[in-house]
């Protein structure tokens, strides 16, 4: 049996996540802003689920919640990092109220949590993390390019993280979804702001209406992502990146082509600039 640590777990693939780690008989440290959501879930709350209250932007509360943990477990295995929302509108549009709130999440909430376990794995000299991305941290869109920019910093830290935890036994992994069948464009998960500048109506206007025309259809199984993650920590040498869904595998194929193509179109100005 693995322990497993889990942020945003009451809601989409968080979820989707825990259940699916609980039934192949794993414990889980189920944490969320209300814990009682997670249990809502659940008509009898299985042996292995510790939910716990922890908002991720406030680094004393996944500090708490592993304490609970570990007394509970004695130990964690792996570490998923899940929190998030998203957020719609072009740059310029965009408040700098709502980028905060954004970044305090998806960035520093990874950070807060990844403080908080980190010396138990490197304890350890075991354990897997895993930051849920997204494609869109790896190829960005108008109107949503600063969610985007959330994910590409989790992309950065990811790389580093895999990197210096390397040596010590720990894995990483960042786990990059294209469109799943979860309530992420829908309530509080995802936060759009105004169309305040008419200028920008040409390069968003078709993003914001595909966003709003595309919750409920999205062609992600959430439970089959779920499974996926869950294989990946039995892998014997799992990926620094792992995309999720045939959109994901298309946008990151575009987007490797597009940087090749440049590459080579430019490669001799690059090369101009040696001395």
């Amino acid at each position: 049996m693995s322990v497993w640590f889990v942020t945003g777990a009451s809601r989409g693939l968080g979820a989707e996540i825990t259940r699916e780690a609980l039934e192949r008989g794993h414990g889980v440290i189920a944490t969320a802003r209300d814990a009682s959501a997670v249990l809502r879930a659940y008509p009898r709350v299985p042996e292995g689920l510790l939910a716990v209250d922890a908002d991720v932007t406030e680094p004393e509360q996944p500090a708490a919640a592993v304490e609970a943990g570990l007394a509970r477990f004695g130990r964690i295995d792996v570490v998923v990092n899940n929190a998030g929302h998203g957020l719609v509108g072009a740059v310029e549009e965009t408040s700098d109220r709502a980028v905060r709130a954004l970044f305090d999440v998806n960035v520093f909430g990874v950070l807060n949590t990844l403080r908080a376990t980190l010396p138990t794995l490197r304890a350890q000299r075991s354990g897997h993390v895993l930051n849920i991305g997204s494609v869109g941290g790896f190829a960005t869109a108008p109107a949503v390019g600063l969610y985007g920019a959330s994910k590409f910093a989790l992309e950065g830290i990811s790389e580093a993280l895999h990197g210096e935890l390397a040596p010590l036994g720990v894995r990483v992994t960042i786990v990059e979804p294209g469109g799943f069948r979860t309530d992420f464009l829908s309530g509080p998960s995802l936060r759009v702001e105004p169309a305040t500048v008419a200028d920008y109506a040409v390069a968003t206007g078709p993003v914001r209406e595909a966003l709003a025309g595309f919750d409920g259809r999205q062609p992600g199984d959430p439970a089959k992502a779920a499974k996926a993650v869950v294989d990946l920590t039995e892998a014997a040498e799992p990926p620094l990146r792992l995309q999720l869904g045939a959109d994901a595998v298309e946008r990151v194929e575009a987007k490797l082509e597009l940087v090749r193509r440049e590459l080579e179109q430019w490669r001799h100005v690059a090369l101009s600039t040696a001395l």
